[in-house]
């Protein structure tokens, strides 16, 4: 379809493509897909993603359960199928119509898409910045010469793109717009099978198959030891969508989705490093992150990673709020004994960190304009269509 073409195309009803490659991202481009359609009812969503994206009428080309790859090794072993999925997604921008292209955070990817929906003149509007500035800074170029708009989600993001040379905007955080539970803690243990007398210890050992497999045994063995010091305390496993149920085959504890209410009614949670820090930081719930990898992937993220903490919400609070385990720092017995006083509601631990938890809350929601994140995106997305109001 030619400029000319496109532009003569109702803006009020426009075709979207949208594209997630991760968890978080889905959730997030959900979100988005449901601000887009108030906004546009009339609009064709198209993209990558998973579960959620579909619920909210995105059609997918491609699934979580493919795109969820992670790691230098792992993506050189799932080349063919990346290179299979450009050539499909940069021939549905023309032959599908599209008139905005929304990439969320997936730099490996998005990124290309980002460029070639700007050389066939389709405004690209990005949701989630690739955190370049942790690693991969010369990103900033691409990102500077391919897209419209970047919406951040990070307060200290906007300064850092712009001085780049990026039109970066800060649209807050979408996970301070999920709806609060309807739910009783006591409602939701019952509804999973647990005690809600007794403390809860949640197990987020990753979203990505790898990651799962490459933690949920260290995870487990460390709430082994934690239950073996307090019998009291119940661990279960949050399963995020979108994951083959197979990858936790033989799991000591309970399996609970991880949209079922898990981080927020938790005593205390052993997460992987990534976006599931900040969701039980702002959850108030106490944690430890631990995070392994491949020895050559870290080796290579070792030299290429700039900043002084691996968990998300310890880098938006400045401060090391959950202690940190890497590689060979996290074994079972150093996690279960960091967790131990976490669990205990009277532990001078478990009251300084809730405090500090408080803060980063109060930090995604200075400098952020009324309403929520997805709907300060859409604004900017109708700005871009050529639509007012």
């Amino acid at each position: 379809m030619s400029e000319l073409t496109r532009r003569r195309r109702d803006p009020a009803s426009p075709t979207i493509f949208i594209a997630a490659g991760e968890p978080s991202g889905d959730l997030h481009g959900a979100g988005l897909a449901r601000a887009l359609r108030r906004r546009f009812p009339g609009a064709r969503l198209l993209g990558l993603g998973g579960s959620r994206m579909a619920a909210e009428g995105v059609e997918l080309m491609a699934g979580l359960d493919e795109l969820a790859v992670m790691g230098f090794v792992e993506v050189v072993r799932h080349l063919p199928f990346f290179l299979d999925l450009k050539r499909r997604v940069f021939s549905a921008l023309e032959s599908e119509g599209v008139d905005l292209v929304v990439p969320i955070d997936y730099p490996g990817f998005n990124l290309r898409l980002a460029r070639r929906a700007r050389e066939r003149g389709i405004p690209v509007l990005f949701y989630i910045a690739p955190q370049v500035w942790a690693w991969h800074a010369s990103r900033t170029r691409d990102m500077a010469r391919d897209t419209d708009v970047v919406a951040v989600v990070l307060p200290f993001e906007e300064a850092f793109l712009r001085e780049r040379g990026v039109n970066a905007v800060f649209v807050g955080h979408p996970l301070l717009d999920l709806p609060a539970r309807a739910d009783t803690r006591a409602e939701w243990a019952a509804g999973v099978g647990l005690d809600p007398a007794r403390p809860v210890l949640a197990l987020f050992p990753g979203s990505r198959p790898q990651e799962i497999r490459r933690h949920l045994e260290l995870f487990s063995e460390a709430a082994a030891r934690v239950v073996v010091r307090n019998p009291a305390v119940q661990p279960v496993i949050g399963t995020p969508n979108d994951i083959d149920r197979g990858v936790y085959a033989g799991a000591r504890w309970l399996l609970v989705p991880s949209a079922s209410g898990v981080l927020e009614y938790a005593d205390a949670a052993l997460v992987k490093s990534g976006t599931t820090t900040l969701e039980t930081a702002l959850a108030g719930t106490p944690g430890v992150v631990a995070y392994r990898m491949n020895s050559l992937s870290y080796a290579m993220a070792k030299r290429l990673v700039k900043v002084p903490h691996i968990a998300l919400a310890n880098l938006i609070a400045e401060d090391r709020v959950f202690p940190e385990f890497i590689q060979d720092q996290a074994t079972p017995e150093t996690l279960a004994a960091t967790l131990l006083p976490l669990l205990n509601p009277d532990s001078a631990e478990r009251r300084a960190m809730t405090a500090k938890l408080a803060a980063i809350r109060q930090r995604l929601q200075n400098g952020a304009e009324e309403g929520g994140a997805a709907e300060r995106t859409v604004a900017i997305a109708a700005q871009l269509l050529g639509v007012d109001g």
